[in-house]
Parts: structure tokens; sequence; C-alpha cells
């Protein structure tokens, strides 16, 4: 069984729906937006480059339309054998289907299009819809999870402005990846793990990594560094605790940066007896920086007091605007059960008790790659437009009467530079304004391929 077989990456009713339009239909243009109406731009569009370079770049072969044939009909739903016969046979089994998308990195509010796709075959309008459920969660995930970023990283940026000497050199390593073990496949992880990556650099997910390499040509798109975690501390034992961080001294210390989780038993005794007192001149001489993590405790108090520990211990000094910056040999990183507003609130009381953010990062699992779904910013993929016989756009849209919210867009689409940033046109009254939305896939060639860089420059 083949299972990236795309004429099976679809919804079950899509099988029925190549007898469902009007008789005539040459033509079905489709768009994908975040539903709704907020004031300021907040969705940031990415990650379609990576279906069509992964997905729709390989061609339907024969094999796979008897397979699908053989489970469509076992599911008990009609197939269309002839539609994906004319696409081999016609196409080479490339689909012919015309994407418009934006920029990838472009951010841009609720209620404009993103993309949008139209069959470029007359006998093919079925195509159209029929791959709405592969394209539209291809578009989704990662744009929702780069948009969510985008917000932590709005709600870090004024605490070093105004904390810290360097802010611009310091962001991009202030939240730190740590949602691989919790993302539901390698898939998800590699596509939440690069849309982080277009706004910071931090990162133990290698998939995201590896996805921003594959598919955007980013030879090394984030860093990490040496970090323990309880298995090798814990395995030295209780009484040997300062041994275990004594090793972590010896064996990176001379790299530079090192991380160490300091919880194990207790966080209050290991920052303050252990790093604070038997190991401190040892750590001041090796030149290295070491990064405790607190991984219990509360979320918001642990830190705050971890720093304070550290700073009576190591000293600190005030950088130019007036706070506090800790001994170059000691930094904290909170990761556990880490929100929007807990961030927030830390770098609050940081800040209350004189102390630069640059002092702590935040790593994030969960809540980054996996704690986000279709509807955190509504995204829809609607028809718009239907050609008819006689070669007329018609305009197709839905109202429903009980939520407006869910209403359609009717007629082909264009993005056009308004007063307040993009917004939605009618494509048939651009006039002589720029269209923003490009041609980027036509019948099986990729005619944009947009780099990790031009997309993190976009996305600032």
């Amino acid at each position: 069984m083949n299972l990236t077989n795309l004429i099976l990456n679809t919804d079950s009713y899509k099988f029925s729906h190549f007898l469902q339009y009007p008789p005539g239909t040459r033509g079905i243009s489709s768009y994908i937006e975040a539903r709704g109406q907020v004031d300021h731009a907040d969705v940031v569009f990415f990650g379609l480059q990576m279906f069509l370079k992964e997905y729709l770049s390989r061609p339907v072969a024969a094999a796979d339309i008897e397979e699908a044939e053989a489970i469509v009909i076992a599911h008990g739903l009609p197939f269309n054998r002839a539609g994906w016969e004319r696409i081999v046979n016609v196409f080479g089994g490339l689909l012919p289907l015309e994407i418009q998308a934006l920029p990838e990195g472009t951010l841009l509010r609720r209620g404009v299009p993103m993309v949008q796709v139209v069959n470029t075959d007359p006998q093919s309008a079925w195509l159209t819809t029929y791959i709405e459920t592969a394209l539209l969660r291809a578009v989704w995930y990662p744009s929702s999870v780069a948009s969510n970023v985008r917000k932590i990283k709005q709600i870090l940026r004024p605490f070093l402005e105004k904390t810290c000497d360097d802010p611009e050199s310091v962001l991009p390593f202030r939240l730190h990846d740590f949602g691989a073990r919790g993302a539901g496949s390698l898939e998800q992880a590699g596509l939440g793990g690069a849309a982080h990556l277009v706004h910071f650099m931090g990162t133990d997910t290698m998939s995201g990594i590896l996805y921003a390499r594959r598919y955007y040509g980013a030879p090394m798109a984030g860093f990490s560094i040496p970090a323990s975690e309880h298995s090798t501390m814990t395995a030295w034992g209780i009484e040997r605790e300062p041994e275990a961080y004594g090793n972590m001294i010896d064996t990176f210390a001379k790299g530079g940066t090192f991380a160490v989780v300091s919880d194990s038993y207790d966080i209050d005794y290991a920052v303050s007896e252990i790093w604070g007192k038997q190991l401190r001149d040892k750590l001041k001489a090796s030149g290295g920086t070491v990064v405790i993590r607190p991984d219990s405790g509360d979320p918001i108090e642990t830190p705050v007091h971890v720093i304070k520990q550290l700073d009576y211990h190591f000293g600190s000094k005030l950088n130019g605007k007036g706070y506090k910056v800790l001994d170059p040999c000691v930094r904290v990183i909170q990761g556990d059960g880490i929100s929007n507003s807990d961030i927030s609130l830390i770098l609050g009381r940081l800040e209350a008790f004189g102390f630069s953010a640059e002092n702590i990062a935040f790593g994030m699992g969960s809540l980054l790659l996996q704690r986000v779904n279709r509807d955190t910013y509504s995204f829809a993929m609607k028809t718009n437009a239907r050609l008819d016989e006689n070669g007329v756009w018609r305009d197709v849209y839905k109202r429903p009467a009980t939520m407006n919210l869910k209403a359609s867009k009717a007629g082909r689409q264009a993005v056009v530079q308004g007063l307040s940033g993009l917004e939605a046109a009618r494509l048939d009254e651009l006039d002589d304004r720029p269209n923003h939305l490009h041609t980027v896939w036509k019948d099986g060639v990729l005619l944009k391929d947009w780099s990790f860089d031009e997309i993190r420059l976009r996305a600032r």
C-alpha cells in the first residue's frame, strides 16, 4: 500500500463530488483564508512551499489509480477513474492546477485570501476542491504555529528593548523549541518546528531544521547547545550531584554555553549550595556559561527566585540601560509549563527587581507545536467562482443565515494594498492596482522558490 498516494489524500466525501457540479462546469476557483474580522494583522502565512515540493511534485501513476479505486469502492463511494486516467495520460500524472499565493512570511489580517487555486484543464474542474483536505492542512498548521510564535516574539521584544543593550542580537534565542516529543508525528514536528524557526533560532526539534533545509534551502536555520536531562544527572545519585554538575563543566565549558537541569532533588539547594558555593570558582574559571534549567515548581516564581539566587552568589553588573545582567558564567532557561502570559509575568517581575530580560530564555513544548488547531485562526478553503460552458466566471458563495462568520467571498479574488494593510478585492475590479497573489505553482511546476532568509525578513 502506498500511504502517500495523492488520490487518497482527501476526505471520503470528496470522492463523490465530481458527480455533483452543474453540467458544463469548466472551472472551479477556491481560496484559503483565516476567517473573521480583526482590526490588526495577526496571521503569518507560511508552509505552502513544503506541501508543493513534497506532495504535488510527485506524479500520480497508473498503479495509484488501481489501488485507490479498489479502496474507494470498498469504502462505499464512487470513483472517478476517467478523471484520474486523464490526469495520468494527458498530464503525466501532475495535477492540472494553478495555485496563487502571497509571498510566504507575509503578515496579514483575517479575511484576506492567502492562497487561490483553480484548475487549468476544463475537464478537471472537480480537482480544485478535491485537494482541499491536503492543501488546507498544509497551510493552516504551519501558518498557525508561525502566527502564535510571532505573538510570543511581540511579548519578548518590548522587555528586551527596555532592559537590554542589544535586543536584536538577543531576541532570536529567547524562545527555544522543546516540542518534538509532544508533537503528534514526525511530520508535524517538522512543519511546526520550521514555522517556529521563522521567528527564532534556538531549537531542539531536529526535524524543523531538516524541513527548513530541504524545502527552503536553509543550510542551518537553528542552533542548540549541550544540555543535560534528568537521566544523565540522576544516574550519578543524589550524593554525587555536585560531581554530575562538575562533569558538565569539565566536558562542555570550554566550548562555551551548556545547560544543566538542576531540580532533580532540590532546586534551591542546587543553585545556592552546589552552583553558588561548591562549584562557583570552578565555573567562573572555566570561561563557559551554564544555563540553569529549573523544571518544576511554580513556573513564574521559580525562575525569578533562581535569578535572584544567582545574583547573590555570582553577582551582576548594570548595563547601559541601568538593569542588572548576571555574571556571564550563569543564565537561566524556563521551559516547564510556560504560557504566553507566564512569559509576560516573569519578565515583568524581573524588570521590577531591576534585572534585564536577557538573563532568561524560555523553552516551549506542546503549547508551541501541539496545542493548536484549525479553529485557532478559523482557517477555511471555500469556492468563490465557477467557469461555465460559455467561458464566463459565475460568482459562488455561501451566506449561512445563522452564522455570518462562515460567509464566504464571491468571485475570483485578488489581494491589494489598502490604507491599513493588505485587503481582499475582486479580481474583476482590480483595475490597475497590483495583485499581491502571484502564481507559485502551475501544472506541476514550482514557479517561485522562497528562501528561508526571504521569509524571515518578510516576517520580522
